[in-house]
């Protein structure tokens, strides 16, 4: 099992990942050691996650999501409700 994720950071801006064990990405991210561009935009909130049945799933979902604008990422968000996986 694998997950996509978006992650608001600090300065406003979305960071798109995908991950096999969300949580433990997520405490990567907001302890600086997941990213380049997330260490410098702490703090991150997660603002969306699906999971995605298979790995290469996930980084084909990933790819799309990256693809999208700003506002078809918040659209999203928005219609998801965000939050960790269930």
């Amino acid at each position: 099992m694998a997950f996509v994720y978006i992650l608001r950071c600090a300065d406003g801006s979305l960071y798109t990942g995908a991950a096999k064990d969300v949580a433990r990405r997520l405490l990567q991210h907001r302890a600086g050691k997941a990213s380049r561009y997330t260490r410098a935009r702490l703090p991150v909130e997660l603002a969306y996650c699906r999971r995605v049945r298979t790995w290469p799933g996930a980084l084909r979902e990933e790819r799309r999501l990256k693809g999208l604008t700003r506002s078809q990422k918040l659209e999203l968000i928005g219609k998801a409700g965000g939050g960790p996986p269930s």
